[in-house]
């Protein structure tokens, strides 16, 4: 059975006062006695509104540069009293101690501090010890009293308050007591981390905004987005992202992240099929979408520059599911929004997370993110013979796109185009088999073409079947204990080698 519960005293502070004075204007109406410190005491008064300091309910000042205002019985006394229990009540009288039945506060920002790069004594002053007690009581209490721990909760709050004045269930406050929690946990997880200083000593990590997905996988999958998809993206038009465009959508701009040329890119079941890098957007996207025009049926299409209208008119001849850049010129936007459904982002600059993890066995796996990028100067030429310019520059193309393939991977590429890949295979003859096979179904010359692999070839039968195709040049990273037999084979057939020394698994 659903408690009903008046509020009659409320003990308010924050920094985040937007929003507030609706609130407080309503329980000011409906005779509810505040009580509150510094500057939130003065913003309650300035409303007209009349407020009891802390200092006056504590007999205490505050004290030690302001560390010490609310831990005091007589405030944790008010919040953590059972009105249902005989022996709190009699304390309560005896000790002279209101009840406090509504709790709003709000913490330091110390998420905020670490991020502005401040010094670590400011960051240490940012953890707040007050208010994340004032949290935890009041949330533990809920079944007398109801906790605002965020500005997030000041709508919920101003709704009930208006629907029916200061009268809360016990859903409602078991609902908010939820929400603290959800703070006071992400804030301790990010003060945890600023302490562990990346060394990984245990895994906290915290995100809000969950967001329910259509289905997850597939769709008897529940699905979830934790996180602001929002801060990365703009969303113009379209259906709801699914939990598998998310996916799509994380693997396109891990990949166009790689290049600095003007790059197209299409991706299905979050491996390239295409991509092609270009001086026009126009002109990348016709070879992208060459590399597998099959494939590229309901796909996730990205580039790095801004679709014109010749581009986009081609683009709106196929079909797709999502399309990301970072601006689109006006006439190309009209064109592209002819189909309601197509899902059109604009992608932001925002700072990625250089870590990644996942859910694995009764655990969690966690790796720094690969962000090794090699060069020219990272390439040691294994072979006599020495790779041409316009090779080294499809090589280290053809690099970019296998370090985010499925492992096992072998891309095939010519003139910064993807020419056909192997994706996932148990074997890497396998792989670059399946890349042949491809590249020919689509008319690619494979003659003068190079391999890129994203780990070491155990055997030379790779560079035999990529030599008999037509490459020319090969890239890998080295390390078996085999490698001189595949130098040796590419130095008998006129072929060249280079060796990164990094390998790209992706699983």
């Amino acid at each position: 059975m659903s408690a009903s519960k008046k509020i009659k005293n409320a003990l308010i502070s924050v920094y985040h006062k937007d929003g507030l004075d609706e609130i407080l204007n309503i329980l000011n109406q409906e005779g509810v006695s505040f009580f509150s410190t510094g500057g939130t005491q003065e913003f309650i008064e300035t409303l007209g509104f009349p407020c009891n300091s802390v200092e006056q309910l504590t007999g205490y000042p505050s004290i030690l540069g302001g560390r010490v205002k609310t831990l005091h019985p007589k405030v944790f006394g008010g919040i953590l009293s059972r009105r249902d229990n005989p022996n709190d009540n009699r304390q309560m009288e005896e000790y002279e101690i209101p009840e406090i039945d509504l709790v709003i506060v709000d913490l330091y920002p110390f998420q905020e501090t670490v991020a502005a790069g401040a010094d670590e004594q400011a960051i240490i002053e940012k953890i707040d010890i007050g208010g994340i007690s004032l949290i935890r009581a009041a949330a533990k209490n809920f079944k007398d009293v109801v906790i605002v721990a965020s500005k997030n909760q000041y709508a919920p709050l101003f709704e009930i308050l208006k629907e029916k004045g200061p009268n809360t269930t016990t859903e409602e406050r078991k609902w908010f007591a939820k929400e603290a929690f959800v703070v006071s946990s992400g804030y301790d997880s990010a003060i945890f981390n600023y302490f562990d200083g990346g060394e990984g000593s245990s895994f906290r990590s915290a995100f809000d905004d969950a967001k329910v997905l259509r289905y997850g996988e597939n769709p008897h999958q529940r699905g979830m987005f934790y996180g602001k998809f929002e801060g990365a993206f703009e969303q113009l038009q379209g259906k709801e992202i699914s939990y598998n465009n998310l996916l799509d959508i994380d693997a396109a701009v891990n990949l166009i992240e790689e290049f600095d040329e003007i790059t197209f890119a299409v991706l299905k079941h979050n491996n390239a099929c295409g991509i092609a890098s270009r001086p026009t957007v126009c002109q990348a996207w016709i070879d992208a979408l060459a590399g597998d025009p099959v494939s590229a049926f309901g796909g996730i299409l990205i580039t790095n520059g801004i679709i014109d209208k010749a581009s986009a008119e081609e683009i709106n001849k196929i079909f797709f599911e999502v399309i990301i850049a970072p601006d689109y010129d006006t006439d190309a936007l009209e064109i592209l929004m002819q189909k309601k459904n197509r899902i059109i982002l604009i992608q932001k600059q925002i700072k990625q997370s250089h870590r990644q993890f996942r859910s694995l066995l009764n655990g969690v796996l966690a790796q720094d993110k690969d962000l090794s990028i090699q060069t020219e100067v990272d390439l040691n030429t294994a072979t006599f013979k020495q790779p041409t310019q316009p090779e080294i520059e499809d090589m280290l193309f053809a690099n970019k796109i296998v370090k985010n393939t499925k492992s096992n991977a072998i891309v095939l590429a010519k003139d910064k185009q993807l020419c056909a890949s192997g994706v996932g295979q148990t074997s890497r003859v396998d792989a670059l088999k399946q890349a042949i096979e491809k590249a020919n179904s689509f008319n690619f010359d494979l003659n003068g073409a190079v391999m890129a692999s994203d780990a070491f070839f155990p055997f030379p039968d790779c560079v035999e079947i990529a030599h008999k195709a037509g490459i020319t040049a090969v890239i890998q990273p080295g390390g078996s204990i085999n490698d001189e037999k595949s130098v040796s084979y590419c130095n008998e057939n006129d072929m060249s080698m280079v060796m990164t020394g990094i390998r790209h698994f992706k699983h």
